[in-house]
């Protein structure tokens, strides 16, 4: 792998700032995108700034409402994204934009003040490829508590930089959403658009195995607003551990042992459930220890409940265990099921 890049220089006001392209990728926006492009707006960029809406095929009003913001802001380019896959739309917006700096925005995400400003300076001073920060995952219901509580712990998604308020500035294997230098995504080939999840995990693998840096800074925080139903949030995590077997079969070298700990898990708690109940019916002893593999997890996500995020409100604690063990049980089923071959 070539030498890593990351020239440190001092953190000084820069003038002139440099032009910025925000690009972002909808599908089915109609009640949130005006609320998200207005964010991108009021994040007040004191340098000139470009808006690219990469608009997917959508049942509601997504294209109409682009299509206004495009007459009312001279900036705000829209472009048709034919597939309405997330990876597709973001080449499509890339290749569509005007600037050297470009940042991913997301419908649904909020942006922290001043995180262009941040994002700027960061590339500036580290000289990365890519730079980006906290996933700052929160809820309104109290299930969507517990899913933010699971998102922001060790304890519920392991130990991704992003997810932790607690990581400090550095260089990451990857980064939340992302801002990066032009000429990097580039010449790594954007983003691969026959991922359709996992696209930014690819990515930020390509660019570091080129020789660039990927950092991580926690002054750049983006709100996330997680799943509101336990069965989209099942349908969210299967999917995601589906594609993450696929990035580990197109890159065996990524595979490690944080990702392979949930479909070990689901092994273990089937093959112990299922001779446990087998020595309970036949009278073996020896089969019916396997019930300590579902009582030691029902265990874990009892301390789970019990130190996550201290400030939880009670009825948002009581999420916690069934909210763990279906964001774990159902990436590691997705995992072990992969993809079909026609995918």
């Amino acid at each position: 792998m070539a030498e890593t890049r990351c020239e440190r220089t001092a953190d000084v006001p820069i003038d002139p700032w440099p032009a910025v392209s925000v690009v972002m990728p909808v599908l089915n926006e109609e009640p949130d995108l005006r609320g998200a492009v207005e964010a991108v707006y009021d994040q007040g960029y004191p340098g000139e700034l470009e808006v690219v809406l990469a608009v997917g095929p959508s049942r509601d009003r997504t294209l109409e409402v682009a299509r206004a913001l495009a007459s009312e802001h001279p900036g705000l380019v829209v472009v048709d994204n034919p597939t309405g896959r997330t990876p597709a739309g973001l080449n499509l917006a890339i290749a569509a934009s005007r600037h050297d700096i470009v940042v991913r925005v997301d419908g649904h995400g909020e942006l922290a003040p001043r995180y262009i400003e941040i994002a700027v300076e960061t590339l500036r001073r580290t000289g990365a490829a890519n730079v980006g920060g906290i996933m700052d995952a929160r809820g309104r219901t109290p299930f969507e508590q517990a899913v933010a509580a699971a998102y922001n712990s060790p304890l519920g998604l392991g130990a991704s930089t992003f997810h932790l308020a607690s990581s400090a500035e550095g260089p990451a294997d990857t980064v939340f959403l992302g801002s990066f230098r032009k000429d990097a995504l580039a010449a790594a080939g954007g983003y691969d658009e026959t991922l359709h999840r996992a696209q930014d995990w690819d990515l930020n693998y390509r660019l570091r195995q080129a020789g660039e840096t990927v950092w991580f800074t926690p002054r750049m925080r983006v709100t996330y607003r997680p799943r509101s139903t336990m069965k989209a949030l099942a349908r969210q995590f299967f999917a995601t551990g589906q594609w993450r077997r696929e990035v580990i079969r197109r890159n065996p070298d990524t595979a490690s042992v944080r990702y392979l700990v949930p479909p070990a898990s689901v092994v273990g708690l089937s093959v112990g459930t299922v001779a446990g109940l087998a020595g309970l019916a036949t009278g073996r002893r020896w089969l019916a220890a396997g019930l300590a593999a579902p009582a030691v997890y029902a265990a874990f996500l009892g301390v789970a409940a019990l130190r996550m995020d201290r400030s939880l409100p009670p009825r948002a604690r009581a999420w916690v265990p069934p909210v763990v063990g279906v964001m774990q049980m159902c990436w590691g089923a997705g995992f072990l099921r992969g993809l079909r071959r026609d995918r």
